[in-house]
């Protein structure tokens, strides 16, 4: 049986994606009062209790996944990130209204970084089925990919750099590669070394990246206010 007829093995382990998720938690958690909608701990307190059920589900690693289990993580990312825009929108109305709070630079940087995690999040949730399908199905069994890696596409590169590629080496991305998806969109505003595939694909990256430009020239706007 070839790479490309079984899965990868080596199932992904729980406490990267969960150490993400905690700390947008808190991120969202410190938020300043002004970029509030509800109380401080009700989002907060929903994430924890949607991440208990997850965890539960899997508690060291991902080896398993019921229809519950999968739409419940989507629910949690997309809570996250509902909750963030929110959050930026009211930051957009505090600095055009010209509120001189110096928590709004830090709120600005809050709103920056939990965008990086939510999105992380949600890419790594959707993209070929999921973490725990792409990891134990055979690779000509996986849904069609929603980004293509740099590792789906250097098989014919020079030896060294082939022997790590998709077909080589039955590579498939796990949770930190779309951490760096998402935290490279958010600082360049459009991909950089992987490219979106499908329509869900380039509207969820565009979404991110405009909330991150809009983010970064408020925290830019606010610094100088701040400065002068």
């Amino acid at each position: 049986m070839s790479d490309d007829d079984r899965g990868a093995g080596g199932y992904e382990h729980r406490l990267p994606p969960t150490i993400a998720v905690l700390v947008a938690i808190a991120l969202y958690a410190l938020l300043p009062n002004t970029l509030l909608f509800a109380p401080r701990f009700v989002i907060p307190a929903i994430e924890i209790l949607l991440l208990i059920a997850l965890v539960a589900t899997n508690p060291r690693r991902l080896t398993r996944e019921t229809r519950w289990s999968g739409w419940l993580s989507i629910f949690q990312c997309g809570l996250l990130i509902v909750a963030n825009l929110v959050a930026l929108g009211m930051l957009v109305h505090a600095v055009v209204h010209a509120a001189k709070s110096h928590d709004l630079l830090y709120g600005g940087l809050q709103v920056w970084a939990t965008n990086v995690i939510g999105f992380a999040l949600l890419y790594w949730e959707l993209d070929r089925g999921g973490p725990v399908r792409r990891r134990e199905a055979p690779r000509s069994q996986l849904p069609s990919a929603d980004w293509r890696f740099s590792q789906d596409e250097n098989h014919d590169a020079a030896a060294e750099v082939a022997r790590t590629s998709s077909i080589t080496s039955n590579w498939r991305p796990v949770f930190v590669d779309y951490l760096y998806l998402s935290l490279t969109n958010s600082s360049a505003f459009s991909p950089t070394d992987t490219m979106p595939l499908t329509s869900r694909a380039k509207l969820l990256m565009g979404t991110q990246a405009t909330a991150a430009l809009l983010t970064s020239l408020l925290v830019v706007a606010r610094a100088v206010g701040v400065i002068g």
